[in-house]
This record gives C-alpha cells, structure tokens and sequence, in this order.
C-alpha cells in the first residue's frame, strides 16, 4: 500500500465520521494543550527573571543575611536566627578583601511619593552608595544617576523608574523637579529605562537615593541592609567570595564547627536553586496533566475499536482482494496518528496562546518554546502509537471469511 493511498484511506475514513474524529482529537488536544501552556509559561518566566539577574553581572556579588531562593518554612525560620549585618561590615571588606574592586551598600524601605496633587503609595525606596551604577547594569534613559559628591553630601537627588515618570509627569520632563518621598524634598536627576514586570512585580516602580541620604531620612538600615561587591575579575571571582566568607566569619564569631550565619549570592547561586525548583514543579505539573493524555488515549483507543467493529466489512474486503495483516495493520494506525498528530498541532497553538495570555498578566514575554513544540509532537504521536496499536491489532488479524460475513 503506498503511501499517497494510505493517506487518502485515512482522510476518508476521518472524514467520513466527523463527530467521531473531532472527538479523538478533543481528548489529545486537551492534554498537550495542558502540558504546553505548563512548559511554555515556566519557560517564559524563567527567561524574564535571567533578564533581570543579568543585570548584576558576572563579577558580582551579594552579602546578605537571607539565601538567594528560600524553598522551605524550615530554612526560614533556620535564617531568621542569623544576626543581622551592620554598616561596619563595609569597611570590614573594604579592609580586608583585596580582590573586591567596589563595595555598595544597600538598603530599602517603602514610602509614599508625592509630586503636586499626585501620589503613590508604597513606592520602593532603595538607599545606595554611588558606585551601585558601577556594580549593577543600570540603564539611565534620561539624566544621570547620583555623584560620588552627592552620596558625600548628603544632597537630596532622587534617580526614579520609569512607571514614576509615567504616573506623576505625565509626558512632563521629570528632569530638575521636585518630589517628596515621605514629606521630604527632592529633585529629580535621572530616570532609568523601562524593565517591564517580572511575576507580577513592577520593576519600574521605584526610586534610589544616595545613601547617606537614605540614612539621615530613615535611620540606620536593620533589617534590609545588604552589600554589593564587585570583584577584581570573573576568573577571581570565587577567591573574592572565599576572603570575604573568612573575613566575615571571623568579624562574626562563627565557630569553626557552625555554618556561615550570612548568604554570599551570585546571579548564578539563584538561577540554579530556581532551575531546581521550577524543574520539580514542571514534572509534577506535567505528571497531573499527564492524566489527561491517559484519559484521551483511552477515548482515542476506545473510539478505534468502534471503528474496527463499524467497518468489520470493509476489512474483509481488502483482505479478499489482496491486502494483507500489515496493509490493515498500517492503515488504521497511521488514522489514530493522524488524528493525534491533528490534536497535538492544535494543542500546542492552544497551549502557546494560553501561555502567553497568562505571562502576559504579569507583563512578561514569552516566544514558542523549541523544546515545548517538539515534546508536544511527541507526546502526540507516542498516544496514537500506544493507544492505535490494539484496534490496528485488532483489525489486522480479523479472519476475511468472518469479515464479510458480519452483519
């Protein structure tokens, strides 16, 4: 049986019994359309929050009293014993790590910002040093970021996020205006480039001041302080964190025996903990819509086996005329590909739509994923091989006689 022939057969056939067919395909498509929208969506959120790691570069890193990824209570509530980290602890690093090129600290609080009759509540306020600009990739689309002689003294220069400028200027240029964050005057020096959102967070709703700054408004920083370091190379950079580690550790009285009670993270420290993480939450999401693959391979195998019966006649036919086990056996697996193939193609176009409706709640981007596609082809196929076998089985081995015998 060539295969133009077969085709035509398999089309026929399809065709010929439309409720039947949409059906088997409603079964498929459901499923890869579940599993596509899952690795779709992770896949795109997980390229959204590499965007915003990157920004920290590969040289640095940060000193911080939690971990990078928290993934359970215990580890928590274990962190939530760690004494917090003091001021002191910059000119610690500064001192003593002569691999750390710059060190930034850094501090946040939430405030309220106020320009004429409008407001925001609950804005980020980020307190640091003016060498953040140098350690962290800050795009400035307008003005300029603070000065070493603006974080000296003390001035009261705010550079803001792009939604700030949108909510309160209103295409006003922001630049040499004056704001209030928390009932104090500052002007405006700079704005930083649109970064969109990242799991529903907007990373444009926020404004840094000097440090200095950020301390004579909100006082000494306790719970939010962190440091950013710079070291020297990337090649050096472990042997950057390890002098800082030790000197940290010795400045804290760490006992030998006892974990560091501080975090040392890397761009690279997050992406892998959040790989680990979203790679279990994908197998156990994809494994419960799975079970809806199994339930459409079953409706895919039971509706076969009513068409093997309904054309009981029709095989014996072709077995009279010449046609063999594997020309019967062929025919009838290559309509349950056809007919998952059909709800696999389908299925993914869903399931990419539904994906990037749901990133897109969030404001993020998402494009196909090559590797979602080509497991959704599979998949599809792999239901009408596993579930077509045994009505094709079936088919192929009906006596001819009996065949067309059968009323």
């Amino acid at each position: 049986m060539v295969a133009p022939s077969l085709v035509k057969i398999a089309f026929g056939a399809l065709l010929a019994n439309k409720l039947r067919s949409g059906l088997t395909l409603l079964g498929v498509m459901i499923g890869v359309t579940s599993v596509m929208t899952i690795i779709s969506a992770l896949e795109g959120m997980m390229d959204g929050i590499e965007a915003q790691l990157a920004r920290l570069g590969p040289t640095t890193f940060i000193v911080a009293r939690f971990g990078g990824v928290i993934t359970s209570e215990e580890q928590y509530l274990e962190m939530l014993k760690r004494k917090r980290l003091e001021l002191k602890t910059l000119k610690y690093i500064e001192d003593g790590c002569d691999l750390c090129e710059k060190v930034c600290p850094r501090a946040y609080t939430r405030a309220r910002i106020k320009h004429r009759d409008k407001a925001l509540r609950r804005v980020s306020i980020r307190g640091a040093s003016y060498s953040l600009i140098d350690i962290v990739d800050i795009e400035v689309a307008q003005g300029r970021f603070y000065s070493r002689e603006d974080d000296l003294h003390r001035r009261q220069v705010v550079f803001i996020g792009d939604f700030i400028r949108e909510e309160l200027f209103e295409g006003v240029d922001p630049i040499g205006k004056e704001i209030r964050i928390g009932g104090k005057k500052y002007t405006v020096i700079g704005i930083a480039k649109k970064r969109g959102s990242t799991f529903g967070e907007n990373q444009d709703n926020f404004a840094v001041i000097p440090f200095s700054t950020f301390v004579k408004q909100f006082g000494e920083p306790r719970r939010s302080l962190a440091f950013f370091v710079k070291a020297v190379s990337v090649e050096r950079l472990q042997e950057a964190m390890d002098q800082v580690r030790m000197i940290l550790r010795a400045k804290r009285h760490v006992p030998y025996d006892k974990p560091d009670d501080f975090s040392l993270i890397t761009a690279d420290n997050i992406l892998e903990a959040l790989n680990a993480f979203t790679r279990m939450f994908r197998l156990t999401l994809v494994g419960i819509s799975s079970i809806s693959l199994v339930v459409g391979g079953i409706v895919v195998m039971n509706i076969m086996m009513v068409s093997v019966t309904e054309r009981t006649r029709e095989i014996g036919i072709r077995k009279s005329v010449g046609a063999k086990q594997k020309h019967i056996l062929v025919q009838f697996l290559f309509e349950a590909l056809m007919t998952t193939f059909s709800g696999g193609v389908v299925g993914i176009v869903l399931g990419f739509l539904i994906a990037r409706f749901l990133v897109g709640l969030i404001d993020m981007e998402i494009s196909p994923s090559t590797f979602a596609i080509v497991a959704g082809l599979f998949i599809s196929v792999g239901t009408g091989v596993i579930f077509g076998i045994y009505p094709a089985m079936k088919a192929a081995r009906m006596d001819p006689i009996k065949a067309l015998s059968y009323e």
